[in-house]
């Protein structure tokens, strides 16, 4: 059985923004889950977003880490920072849990760091949240539908969300870089009133990367999510939407951020493609 051929593999999930007064924080929730594929590896791409995931029936076995220096593991939760690089995860044909973007706002509000000190590590979520990471997974796992999986988290970030701030500059610095369009790097540290180094210091003692690093990867982010949610895209579409020179220098960037060109991984991921409503939402 495979990607292409299973007539009995299921991709299916759901999406949803969180409630009103966490959207500073967490800029989605995606639940997932993936069932009767052939046993394989799963990529965890770069983004500019904080991940965090809980998952549903069993651990995420992370086989190869972005960080090089950080040896593979097993994870019921995780947290992790802001990477140039993906994780390698390993699957029996079975993954179901939710996986959670959080701004890095929400890094300071609800996890109590700020992003850099996670960078590219991925920790187990009870480092950071004691006991609510415990009845995360215990919740979750228990509760049958996304909409109550997605309630339940609604909860509980709300509670926990303490107040936070950034540097104003550096706020608009990130906005500025993540939004796109070519803006260079020197533009924006003339735009918020500092050097260009005072700018890459402050910005890596923050974000844990560049700003270079978040242009490309607000790129690579969105051509990311273009290949995935049209399935007739394609690759020299993508390269123009997502504001490459070519097709060619969308490929140089994936094979930097991803590993592979996103051709091959249209072909090997189960995740690249569409997910379906969840036709079993409301049974485990």
């Amino acid at each position: 059985m495979s990607v292409a051929d299973s007539d009995t593999a299921v991709s299916s999930g759901a999406f949803r923004r969180p409630a009103a007064p966490l959207r500073a924080l967490v800029t989605g929730y995606d639940g997932y889950r993936l069932a009767g594929f052939e046993p394989g590896i799963h990529l965890g791409l770069p983004s500019p977003c904080l991940t965090v995931i809980v998952t549903i029936d069993e651990p995420l076995d992370i086989a190869a880490q972005a960080a090089p220096e950080q040896a593979p593991g097993r994870y019921d939760t995780l947290a992790s920072g802001i990477a140039t690089a993906p994780v390698t995860i390993r699957h029996d044909g079975n993954q179901h849990g939710v996986q959670l973007a959080l701004s890095p706002l929400g890094a300071r509000a609800l996890l109590g760091v700020p992003t850099a000190a996670l960078g590219a590590w991925v920790v187990g979520l009870e480092d950071l949240l004691g006991s609510d990471a415990g009845e995360l997974t215990e919740r979750l796992s228990l509760e049958p539908g996304w909409d109550g999986r997605f309630a339940i988290l609604d909860e509980i970030l709300t509670r926990r969300a303490a107040p936070a701030e950034i540097d104003p500059h550096l706020t608009r610095a990130w906005h500025l870089l993540v939004a796109g369009g070519g803006v260079r790097v020197g533009d924006v540290a003339h735009e918020v009133g500092w050097s260009r180094r005072h700018l890459v210091n402050r910005f890596v003692a923050e974000y844990g990367v560049t700003p270079k690093d978040v242009v490309r990867l607000s790129r690579f982010d969105r051509a990311h999510r273009m290949l995935k949610g049209a399935a007739g895209a394609t690759l020299a579409d993508v390269s123009a939407v997502c504001g490459y020179y070519d097709q060619a220098h969308m490929a140089r960037d994936w094979r930097d951020l991803a590993g592979v060109p996103p051709s091959r991984w249209r072909e090997i991921d189960p995740f690249s493609f569409v997910q379906d409503p969840d036709p079993d939402d409301g049974a485990r």
